[in-house]
Formats: C-alpha cells, sequence, structure tokens
C-alpha cells in the first residue's frame, strides 16, 4: 500500500467511523418542527385570504402551498446558515453551502412534492372537508408524510456523503 493508499484509507475509516447513526425522533421533531409552525402559520392566513376572493379549491390550494413554502423555507434557510456558518471559513461559503444543502435535503421532495403531491392532497382535502381550515390542515398532513420520508432520506445522505462537515471537507480539498 502506497502513502497515498495509506491517506486514503484513514480517511475513509474515519468518515465511515463519524457518519451519522441513525437518528431518532426527537432529532427530527427538533429539526423540522420550528419549520413547520411557521410554515403552516402562513398555509393557513395565505389559504384563508384567497377565500376572501375565491372558493375555488384548487386556487385556495394554490395559495396555500405558497404561502406554506415561503414560512418553511425562510426558517430553514435560517436554521442551515446558522449551523453552516459554524463550519464554513466565511459568511459567503456558509450562504453558498446553506443554498446547495436546502436543494440536497429537499429538492427531490419538492419536487415531488410541489408538482404532485401537496396540490392534490390540499385540493383534495377542500373539496372534501367543508371547513377550509381542516381541508387545508388534512391535506397538509397527507401531503407532508410523503414529503418527509424523501427529506429525511435525502438528509440522511447528506450527512452520510460529508456535504454538512464543512471546513474539514473545505481544508482536505
Amino acid at each position: 500500500m502506497t502513502a497515498i493508499d495509506a491517506g486514503s484509507t484513514v480517511r475513509l475509516e474515519t468518515a465511515t467511523a463519524d457518519a451519522p447513526k441513525r437518528r431518532g425522533l426527537l432529532f427530527w421533531v427538533i429539526r423540522y418542527l420550528p419549520a413547520e409552525i411557521v410554515g403552516t402559520a402562513a398555509m393557513i392566513v395565505a389559504g384563508l385570504a384567497v377565500t376572501a376572493w375565491t372558493d375555488v379549491p384548487a386556487l385556495i390550494a394554490l395559495a396555500a402551498i405558497v404561502g406554506e413554502s415561503l414560512g418553511f423555507y425562510a426558517v430553514l434557510a435560517i436554521t442551515i446558515y446558522a449551523e453552516q456558518s459554524a463550519v464554513s471559513a466565511n459568511g459567503r461559503n456558509a450562504v453558498v453551502r446553506t443554498f446547495m444543502l436546502l436543494v440536497a435535503e429537499f429538492g427531490p421532495a419538492e419536487l415531488l412534492d410541489t408538482l404532485l403531491v401537496r396540490p392534490a392532497a390540499l385540493t383534495l382535502g377542500v373539496w372534501l372537508i367543508p371547513d377550509p381550515v381542516w381541508g387545508l390542515l388534512a391535506g397538509k398532513v397527507v401531503a407532508d408524510i410523503i414529503f418527509y420520508a424523501v427529506a429525511a432520506g435525502s438528509f440522511m445522505i447528506t450527512a452520510k456523503t460529508g456535504l454538512r462537515e464543512g471546513r474539514a471537507k473545505e481544508q482536505d480539498s
């Protein structure tokens, strides 16, 4: 084994040893609950605001989706920026890493969620349940189950591949 191979093996063994263990429910609650609270409040406000002009379920659902997305991702952008500012060489790197990690963690889930699952679930909820608040909440719960299954998997991939490590990875490069 050459010196390069030995160094690579040590880094590989260290990365494997440091790989995140299976995460418990408390981790996911702490990570996503603040964003969920703000996103849900924004969803209800946006959805109800639109009912002043229309009672079309698809339009109510669309407004709710936009409101929820803005609230949810505002909180997560702040959360991830705080994580990355601690492991980045400077503020610019923290901003770039925040954007990259938002896309890596939520991109696949968001594509499926925004283009298919959430519009259908919210529209169906508002159509089936006469009170728009309860209809939006019922649709949200169904959509969130699918969203988090995909997002949690993406988070674990970013953690296991070292994308969240920051300075240690920047210095190795």
